[in-house]
């Protein structure tokens, strides 16, 4: 049996395995097939690979170096089905961009920090600022805590210079600050991460509902998914029937002393807290005049998102001055963690066929 080298890390509210990308297949189907047996997939337990059973911890970072003059790395994020043989480049994760830079350095790919990444699935960049010790020796115990994540770690500073969609898009991908989808009022956003904010009230919710019971709400979830197919045509996403985006985030008067408080669907399960870019999207909607979730009495550039987990701090500065808002800068604070380093086995045989994404 041949092993494949392989980090997992748990980064921001996630976890995943990274790899390098020379250390998986060139090509995409053999790379995807491998990744499916690594990850135990399709099976909802995930019983005979390393995935956790959710999305949230089925995830994949691949890390190279990068050509570009203006990254150190690049990374691009896969997002592997749990019980489908999917697997996915058609969103990013901020959550695992967290561990990217250590990563990068432990594999010797950078001396340090900071670290310049290239982000693939959007075309964006992002800088990543951690401690490290002489030696390239990175720290990862500290003294910040991120709701979500119990206990402390050190801090991974994520930096983004301008909007976060690459080539993929504008900010607002209809062209319009709000759309009616199925009779539900919206604002499509994409400042990395597609996302659709509907104000949980215009669904009959209150939008503070625990996520046990959002999951459980069949006749919600048919009305979000109407919502969500109808909102990826109308963003130049197509069908996104079997894709992972857009998200849907419910959002609704802050509860706990935030911003605004959140409940997002990535698709069909609900995030135990929020993705790192799509509470940037969603922070982003919140200084939008005229937006589904706008607050006028907040002017940025922090905005504190509430999740059901707690809270998450987003940095957002807007140039309103054009016919659409331009992002100038985000930010926000993540943690990561090194879970292992070593060698992963792939199940052998009774191979899948990874379906089209």
């Amino acid at each position: 049996m041949t092993g494949i080298r392989c980090m997992l890390m748990r980064g921001g509210t996630s976890k995943g395995a990274y790899f390098l990308a020379d250390d998986l297949p060139a090509d995409r189907a053999e790379r995807d097939e491998l990744l499916l047996r690594i990850m135990g997939s399709p099976d909802p337990r995930q019983i005979d690979g390393i995935g956790g059973a959710h999305p949230l911890t089925s995830k994949v970072a691949i890390v190279s170096p990068s050509p570009h003059a203006d990254a150190d790395v690049d990374y691009l994020f896969l997002q592997v089905g749990v019980d489908a043989a999917t697997v996915s480049d058609r969103q990013n994760c901020g959550n695992l961009l967290a561990g990217v830079g250590p990563f990068a350095v432990e594999r010797g790919l950078v001396s340090g920090p900071p670290v310049r990444i290239r982000m693939l699935n959007t075309g964006g960049f992002a800088t990543a600022s951690f401690p490290v010790r002489p030696g390239r020796e990175v720290i990862y115990a500290g003294d910040t805590a991120i709701d979500g994540v119990p206990g402390t770690a050190a801090a991974v500073v994520l930096s983004f210079e301008g909007q976060q969609n690459g080539d993929n898009g504008t900010l607002l991908p209809t062209g319009n600050v709000r759309d009616v989808f199925g009779g539900i009022p919206v604002t499509c956003v994409n400042n990395g991460m597609p996302v659709v904010v509907v104000a949980a009230k215009s669904l009959g919710r209150t939008g503070y509902e625990p996520v046990a019971e959002l999951e459980a709400d069949t006749a919600l979830l048919g009305q979000v998914t109407r919502v969500r197919l109808e909102a990826g045509q109308a963003m130049g996403l197509g069908d996104v029937r079997d894709a992972t985006v857009p998200k849907v985030s419910l959002v609704a008067p802050p509860a706990d002393g935030g911003s605004i408080c959140t409940r997002t669907f990535i698709p069909v399960r609900v995030h135990q807290s929020i993705g790192v870019l799509g509470a940037v999207s969603v922070a982003t909607a919140v200084l939008i005049e005229g937006a589904v979730g706008h607050d006028p009495g907040i002017t940025g550039p922090r905005i504190d998102i509430e999740h059901p987990s707690g809270h998450l701090l987003a940095e957002v500065e807007l140039d309103r001055r054009g016919q659409q808002p331009r992002v100038l800068r985000a930010g926000v604070v993540r943690t990561a963690r090194k879970l292992f380093d070593g060698t992963v086995f792939p199940r052998e045989g009774n191979h899948v066929t990874p379906a089209a994404s």
